[in-house]
């Protein structure tokens, strides 16, 4: 656990590339660093009903876009509502 957390992006990065890391406490097993595919982990957030897709296909927001503005081109949101 100690080489865990002094090297923590070191071991991010070889699960990122496809390595399971395996975690342990005074040489037990704890835990398992792996590695997850963005679209897959969607899928399945999905599936689980955790998260629904969205509606439409929205336009991203350019950053340092106005927030009052951008809520606009979305039709509205919380922050257009309290001005009215």
């Amino acid at each position: 656990m100690s080489a865990l957390r002094a090297e923590l992006k070191s071991w991010i990065d070889r699960a990122k590339a496809g390595e399971t890391v395996i975690i342990t406490d005074r040489g037990v097993p704890v835990a398992r660093l792996s590695g997850v595919e963005s679209a897959d982990l969607l899928t399945e957030l999905v599936r689980d009903g955790l998260v629904t897709e969205p509606e439409k296909s929205r336009e991203p927001v350019t950053p340092g876009t106005d927030i009052d503005s951008s809520a606009d081109q979305r039709g509205g949101g919380i922050f257009s509502r309290r001005r009215r």
